[in-house]
């Protein structure tokens, strides 16, 4: 198939955001080009889980079938600090159960749903630079195996994930300053591969026995194996020093017995995770950067594929905006920048010596108030939701913003140095 050179729109990056994007612009007509450095599948370090709120955006791609197809989970079995409680999923206005699936299949058929819709798909092709025309981008410089080459377009989504290298040539920033993620996973065999929960452990505890301000996870996978991993929370003045493998085989030594696992963990992969909307500079007159490249990733338990998903569908809507500058920060800062502001103000807190320790018996303590917590941390407060807990986390996130010095999303003008 021969390369395009010019098209509607341009879509870089074929993971979860990328392709909800492609195929909800194809949808609406737009001759649509979707990229990836990658050649599919591919693999992505992630811990694979799929919350209520990822299952509704699937349905939305009318892949519903196809992730239930894959397994369900009913909630969270939460663990640490003497005490194990099961939560279920809250429902309402989401589905009442999620999922888990392996980010070299679920990326797959989520492309493929792009192309399914119109979307042509460039693989192999990495973007190293823009042509611009004024203040516009006017195309896109990608390398290949071949050598260099240029697709035009009239409008550009970037979705090329946390690092986002076309994201820092189109200026970029990503502040250090509010908590970020340092993460790990890997898989495993297990004889629990099929369990009705996926499970996180609260307390985790380094080499040393020390707490950690993260968690460990175990997400079964339905298909003999488990997603096993560790994320910490760090900021710029207390970063995560951390041997993340080293973590990951302790952990996956702890939950040896329990979870049934059968030989080494493998195909161990690490990221380093932007969140809570802590970048700057997202957009210009006709490009706009969706998911991890936009820093949308929840500061509470370091999940980022529903975000992905729903910003690839919310972007297409303001592709006949005539400059998307001021337009598209200022759409994620309504979707999520009170949740984001106050998340990743409680990550901050998380970070500081001892707190975890005091605060996480407490807590665990209390299932009323762990399914309050499950439900916030899990990104499963809607806009259509008025309960208390969605009114008060609402409250709250609001003035949360009005005390940030730089809110999620700033604008291009309030940049710091990162």
């Amino acid at each position: 198939m021969t390369t395009p050179t010019r098209t509607d729109v341009l879509v870089v990056g074929a993971g979860p955001a990328g392709s909800a994007a492609a195929a909800r612009a194809a949808e609406a007509g737009h001759d649509v080009v979707l990229a990836d450095a990658a050649v599919f599948p591919r693999d992505k370090a992630c811990g694979d889980g799929l919350t209520p709120r990822a299952i509704a955006e699937l349905q939305h791609l009318g892949l519903g079938d196809w992730v239930r197809g894959r397994g369900e989970n009913r909630g969270l079995r939460a663990a640490g600090f003497g005490q194990l409680l099961e939560l279920p999923w809250p429902g309402g206005s989401l589905p009442a159960h999620g999922g888990a699936v392996a980010r070299t299949e679920l990326d797959t058929r989520i492309r493929s749903a792009a192309l399914e819709r119109g979307a042509v798909g460039v693989e192999g092709a990495r973007a190293v630079d823009v042509e611009r025309d004024g203040d516009r981008v006017s195309g896109v410089v990608f390398s290949t195996d071949q050598g260099s080459h240029t697709i035009s377009c009239r409008r550009l989504v970037v979705a090329d994930g946390a690092r986002s290298t076309l994201g820092r040539v189109l200026g970029r920033v990503w502040h250090h300053d509010t908590a970020y993620g340092v993460a790990a996973r890997a898989y495993v065999r297990s004889g629990r591969h099929d369990d009705e929960w996926i499970s996180s452990h609260l307390e985790l505890r380094g080499a040393e026995n020390e707490v950690l301000s993260g968690y460990g996870w175990v997400f079964p996978l339905h298909d003999g194996h488990v997603n096993i991993g560790v994320g910490t929370l760090a900021t710029e003045a207390r970063p995560a020093n951390i041997r993340l493998r080293s973590l990951i085989e302790h952990y996956a030594a702890q939950r040896r017995e329990d979870w049934q696992l059968d030989g080494e963990v493998r195909d161990v992969a690490s990221a380093l995770l932007p969140m809570g909307g802590a970048v700057s500079h997202v957009a210009g007159c006709n490009w706009a950067l969706v998911g991890d490249a936009a820093g949308c990733v929840n500061p509470l338990n370091g999940e980022g594929i529903d975000y992905g998903l729903e910003t690839g569908r919310t972007v297409v809507d303001l592709l006949g905006e005539d400059d998307l500058t001021l337009a598209w920060p200022a759409t994620l800062r309504r979707h999520y920048g009170s949740a984001f502001s106050i998340a990743r103000r409680l990550a901050g807190l998380l970070t500081t010596p001892r707190l975890l320790p005091l605060a996480g018996p407490v807590g665990m303590r209390s299932r009323a108030l762990m399914t309050v917590a499950l439900r916030v941390m899990g990104n499963l407060v809607t806009d259509e939701d008025a309960d208390l807990v969605a009114r008060a986390w609402r409250l709250a996130g609001r003035a949360s913003m009005r005390a940030d010095v730089l809110p999620p999303f700033p604008a291009a003008d309030l940049r710091t140095p990162a």
